[in-house]
């Protein structure tokens, strides 16, 4: 968008700096629509956790980051969580440290302790021995792309959790923009997984070391070793308790109702 704005403005007034300003006045507006999308994201998340979780003393576990350092506002499923705290309802936020980058120990742990949320840290391993003990009460993650059908592709990590949730009768909770539902993709069969590079796995990467390449980090296996290392999962519908968006929570999730509900978001952009 803020291409477009720049590219108008170039064709208009043919001067660079006076297209530089609309460009960046686009960047402002969609920055803005974001973080208000954040804030009624945040707002529909925690009242549909205080409906499905009405004795409160919510226990909450996410996987990856969802808060302001990857989306606009405060975030996704992150300021769901955060909503839970301001309103004295979050008892413990679960933080996956989500292998291979840790994006959980880096980014989510960093941006709970920022806000003083009570959090711990586990290892993702350790996810089943948490619903085992009857420690999760719900489950809260984002999203990357939802397909039309409401199959959910997020970081690696994410199907296990729906797995496990559903065996434990805990709610599983998405939470991501209606940008994010993508109607030309019909099903998880058409989402294409990216495979990233074996050394992410193969190798720790420590955060002052730029990751150049195969070598660039500390061995943990022996040189030669083929890893499988998928960037994301897919999560079918079946799963998923509830799609929460800043147009409200869709549940039980279903073709038509995310159909409905980009309808209804188009339309109030429209408006």
């Amino acid at each position: 968008r803020a291409r477009s704005a720049y590219r108008a403005a170039l064709e208009r007034t043919g001067d660079p700096r006076q297209a530089a300003p609309a460009a960046l006045a686009a960047a402002r507006q969609l920055h803005q629509e974001d973080a208000r999308a954040s804030a009624r994201m945040a707002e529909h998340g925690l009242a549909l956790l205080d409906e499905l979780l009405p004795g409160g003393g919510h226990r909450v576990l996410t996987h990856c980051n969802t808060g302001s350092l990857v989306s606009g506002g405060e975030g996704t499923a992150f300021a769901v969580a955060l909503a839970a705290h301001r309103a004295g309802r979050l008892r413990r936020l679960w933080v996956d440290e989500t292998r291979p980058l840790f994006q959980g120990a880096r980014l989510t742990a960093y941006e709970a302790a920022r806000n003083d949320l009570a959090y711990t840290l586990l290892t993702d391993n350790a996810a089943g021995s948490l619903f085992a003990a009857g420690e999760v009460d719900a489950v809260l993650v984002g999203a990357d792309r939802i397909a039309a059908d409401g199959s959910v592709a997020n970081k690696v990590g994410t199907y296990p959790l729906a797995v496990l949730a559903r065996y434990h009768h805990v709610p599983f909770v998405v939470v991501a923009p209606v940008t994010t539902v993508d109607l030309d993709t019909p099903d998880a069969g058409s989402i294409e997984v990216e495979q990233r590079p074996g050394y992410e796995v193969t190798e720790l990467i420590a955060p002052q070391m730029p990751a150049t390449g195969a070598g660039s980090g500390i061995p943990v296996a022996p040189l030669g070793t083929q890893a499988y290392n998928p960037a994301f999962d897919v999560t079918p519908p079946e799963l998923v308790t509830a799609i929460v968006t800043e147009e409200g929570a869709l549940s039980p999730v279903t073709g038509k109702g995310l159909a409905e509900l980009c309808a209804r978001s188009r339309q109030a952009g429209a408006e």
